[in-house]
């Protein structure tokens, strides 16, 4: 009897932790980006960002997830488009949605230059077009 107890009374001192990842990290530097890219480095979890660089060096940074049911949209840079394959909704590079029943554009994440000069992103918090955030400091960044 002692030995069914002993493994469910650690179970009970130890209680089960969930590991969250950091929602912040660094993405590398301004000029690992070539203007007008679309990068994936980071598309996959933990991170689930794609980092955009504009021509005129502004960078911004876009979850993974579509606005219509999570699912990840892929990046068909031949088009100049994110598709989703779960029902086709498609967003431009700036993440505006214009086809599809994605309701709203994908969302941004804060984007800041790190003291090191690297490119820093916090996916805690998130900039929302709809609603005129894309303007917003933090929602993009310019070197």
């Amino acid at each position: 009897m002692g030995l069914t107890l002993g493994p469910g009374m650690v179970r009970y001192l130890y209680p089960r932790v969930l590991f969250e990842p950091s929602s912040i990290f660094k993405a590398g530097f301004p000029a690992e980006y070539p203007p007008g890219s679309v990068s994936e480095k980071f598309k996959k979890e933990p991170f689930g960002v794609w980092i955009v660089r504009q021509q005129d060096g502004e960078f911004y940074a876009l979850l993974t997830i579509c606005t219509h049911l999570g699912c990840t949209p892929r990046w068909l840079g031949s088009e100049n488009k994110f598709k989703c394959p779960c029902h086709g909704s498609g967003f431009d590079r700036e993440g505006i949605n214009y086809e599809g029943p994605a309701p709203r554009p994908l969302e941004r994440v804060k984007i800041t230059l790190a003291e090191d000069g690297q490119i820093e992103i916090d996916k805690s918090v998130k900039f929302l077009g709809e609603k005129g955030q894309w303007t917003d400091p933090g929602s993009f960044l310019k070197v």
